[in-house]
């Protein structure tokens, strides 16, 4: 059997301190090109979580805001123990430009007055979106943002 090497399993989750931004990995392709994940984490691993609504607003808010930012999004996830989000983008961009990218998009999902595609058409779990809870989260993510990457 082949030896599977999960990256973020390799994460010393007690010893980071959130929130932050990571390179996780960067893949080339056959064809050469080059996919990076990076590690959005929001919240303090084991010890603070989001509940769903406010993660899947971010998620349908940041869905929109992070393409305005940053060119070749792939896509942009939540992470399933809800401390945070996966980005996957084709080029190799430097965890300070996604850093710059994440505060700005923050910015804007503290000035949103509605979740897009908050409907059964487009969504399928569209009655569990928070939009109060999505702006807390992302104010109190931003400030310390900020204090982590503008000094």
């Amino acid at each position: 059997m082949k030896n599977i090497v999960v990256e973020s399993f390799t994460m010393d989750h007690t010893a980071v301190e959130a929130p932050f931004v990571r390179k996780c990995s960067v893949v080339k392709t056959p064809n050469g090109d080059v996919i990076t994940k990076f590690d959005l984490r929001f919240m303090q691993p084991n010890k603070e979580v989001m509940p769903t609504g406010a993660i899947h607003a971010i998620e349908h808010l940041m869905a929109g805001f992070i393409r305005e930012e940053l060119e070749g999004v792939v896509d942009i996830s939540p992470m399933g123990c809800r401390t945070g989000f996966y980005l996957i983008v084709v080029g190799e961009l430097s965890e300070e430009m996604v850093a710059k990218a994440l505060m700005s998009s923050l910015e804007k999902i503290l000035r949103s007055e509605e979740v897009p595609a908050a409907n059964p058409v487009q969504c399928g779990n569209y009655r569990d979106l928070c939009l109060f809870g999505a702006k807390e989260y992302s104010k109190e993510v931003l400030r310390k943002l900020k204090q982590k990457y503008n000094g």
